[in-house]
């Protein structure tokens, strides 16, 4: 053991040597900042929690495969039939709202589909087909299935009712 010290003593030397004064080792790790989003169970992309389109579209753009041009297509669809919307990502999951109002609309990756939820889907026209609770409803986006001209229906909807927040009582 003895011996093996000295070799690696004298190569670290030797790479800190050819650095410049107060530089750093470069490691294997990208900044954070640079990193791509971890895939959590279902191929969900893990973003931080912020508002804004910047980390919406970070979302976005980890999504797998034809998820990610359904996102797009779901992003730009939404920002179409709302032009004031409000985005952010929460719990893994873009969200979009009106200021003041509240959220009216999430996606979420999964496995075999992309889900997205209308916070208040039971008040629209038509009803999308998923859920039977008391006000959320939902539609399940698979491969080549997205209908734009519905989702901008419900979408614009969707904006001019009340919204859901984290912080208020549930009604």
């Amino acid at each position: 053991m003895a011996k093996t010290r000295p070799r690696n003593l004298a190569k670290a030397a030797r790479r800190t040597a050819t650095r410049p004064p107060g530089e750093k080792a470069a490691g294997k790790k990208r900044p954070r900042a640079q990193r791509k989003p971890a895939l959590l169970s279902g191929g969900n992309p893990q973003v931080a929690k912020a508002d804004g389109d910047a980390p919406v579209q970070t979302y976005i753009s980890a999504m797998p495969g034809w998820k990610r041009d359904v996102g797009r297509r779901l992003d730009a669809c939404i920002v179409r039939s709302v032009p004031n919307v409000r985005k952010a990502v929460k719990w893994n999951s873009p969200f979009y709202g009106i200021d003041g109002r509240g959220w009216f609309l999430a996606f979420h990756v999964f496995a075999r589909y992309v889900k997205v939820t209308f916070f208040r889907g039971a008040s629209l026209e038509p009803v999308p087909p998923g859920g039977t609770g008391r006000e959320a409803r939902w539609i399940d986006v698979h491969e080549d299935d997205l209908d734009a001209k519905q989702i901008s229906a419900w979408a614009k909807q969707a904006a001019a009712l009340p919204g859901w927040s984290a912080s208020a009582k549930n009604r």
